[in-house]
């Protein structure tokens, strides 16, 4: 039983680590920080983006960054690191579409604000935001941008973010 132990645990590894990986075609965007997704198997996955927060899509910006996202992933194929899995049942991980970062892409383009309360250590997101900001780019153009935590609660709706 004691040799079995060592190979049971690098099965379990083995295991948890391929659940981690979502692959698939996008196929649907509802705002700039979550995308529908479908694997081999017909499986549909509902991912929300990692470290980030878009504006709403009745807010300012918020079609915007919903066609920025189309742009970056729209019937495209991607892979998500999966990080966990919201109440709201959706999948929360960093997404990469045909090659390109979405998540760091839609904060690079101004887009989305990176979110504090979620951000990995080592994460350049917050260094990308900074550079959005001062470049004056997405929605950093606007006076005064509103963070989509404060809108949603300035608007009273349960939103599921």
């Amino acid at each position: 039983m004691r040799q079995l132990l060592p190979l049971l645990s690098l099965l379990a590894a083995a295991h948890v680590a391929s659940a981690d990986t979502i692959s698939g075609n996008v196929i649907a965007i509802p705002d700039g920080d979550t995308l529908t997704l479908v694997d081999k198997n017909k499986k549909r996955y509902r991912i929300r983006l990692a470290e980030i927060d878009a504006p709403e899509r009745k807010q300012p910006y918020g079609t915007r960054s919903r066609n920025s996202l189309a742009g970056i992933c729209f019937q495209k194929p991607a892979v998500v690191e999966t990080t966990q899995t919201d109440s709201y049942g959706r999948v929360i991980g960093k997404v990469n579409c045909a090659g390109v970062d979405a998540n760091a892409e839609q904060v690079r383009r101004g887009m989305a604000w990176v979110s504090a309360s979620s951000t990995l250590p080592n994460s350049l997101l917050p260094e990308m935001e900074a550079n959005a900001r001062l470049r004056r780019i997405g929605l950093w153009a606007g006076d005064k941008p509103e963070p989509p935590w404060e809108w949603r609660k300035r608007q009273g709706a349960v939103t599921k973010k």
